[in-house]
């Protein structure tokens, strides 16, 4: 269930449909507990609509765009042409996932035997959605956890469910770095300065391949590209400043020739 009473104009839901008539359909909103929502036959779908039952159907799940909300009177417009399949498979799986966190968030609650409801309350206060929350913790760790308002219990507890269920989709970069040194101690100036490439990133992982003098490959993963792009700089940083402060030379080359 959503932090917020009631979705907003232009959000996509999703739906249970309870009950089709000839001029529309209602719906239960999935996301707000309780609230209920019409889609009139003009906006089931696209040119003219003989049998409403062609495109929709009670105990069916849809994906709806909010039209128009009137709180007052318990009203909720809604739209499902406006939906494309893109969105609807995307806002299922977001769906699936808020789902997903939700029992996360039970298995925290038994364990710390903090309530669920002020587990989730901290979580949304720092995050628009619970299973985005759960990631930004794998990811992140204890500088997320720190952002939570939580007992020390309930932050052991969601760390543990994190870590055990959440995985967070990795994004690759590459490139290649040229070390040179003239020194006699040179092969001890590269190694330090390899040494000095791999620095200790939340979330993120590097790897230093040989290729060949003077050539090292620095394979960096991150959970997304901005991530990535800055950990491969400051690893190549580190490792140009070790070779130039010792009178070498150093480059990261991000193509080959």
């Amino acid at each position: 269930m959503s932090e917020r009473d009631w979705p907003i104009e232009g959000e996509l839901v999703v739906c249970s449909v309870t009950e089709v008539k000839d001029f529309a359909a209602f719906v239960a909103l999935d996301e707000y507990e309780g609230r209920q929502g019409l889609i009139p036959i003009a906006e089931i779908a696209r040119g003219w609509i003989k049998y409403i039952r062609d495109y929709i159907r009670e105990g069916q799940k849809v994906v709806c765009k909010v039209l128009h909300v009137d709180a007052n009177r318990g009203h909720i417009d809604l739209s499902l042409k406006d939906v494309n399949e893109h969105q609807r498979r995307e806002k299922i799986q977001d769906w699936k996932n808020e789902q997903k966190a939700h029992k996360w968030i039970g298995f925290a609650s038994a364990d710390s035997k903090v309530a669920e409801k002020e587990i989730e309350d901290a979580m949304y206060k720092e995050f628009s959605s619970l299973y985005a929350a759960f990631e930004d913790i794998v990811v992140y760790g204890d500088a997320t956890m720190e952002k939570f308002v939580l007992p020390d219990s309930a932050k052991s507890a969601l760390m543990k469910v994190a870590s055990e269920n959440v995985k967070v989709p990795k994004v690759t970069v590459s490139a290649v770095l040229e070390l040179t040194s003239s020194k006699p101690d040179g092969v001890n100036v590269i190694r330090r300065a390899l040494r000095s490439a791999e620095p200790k990133v939340d979330g993120a992982e590097i790897e230093i391949l040989y290729l060949g003098a003077p050539k090292y490959r620095v394979k960096v993963v991150a959970p997304d590209y901005k991530t990535a792009e800055k950990v491969l700089e400051k690893a190549a940083d580190a490792a140009i400043g070790v070779l130039e402060r010792a009178d070498g030379t150093g480059k990261l080359v991000r193509k080959q020739k």
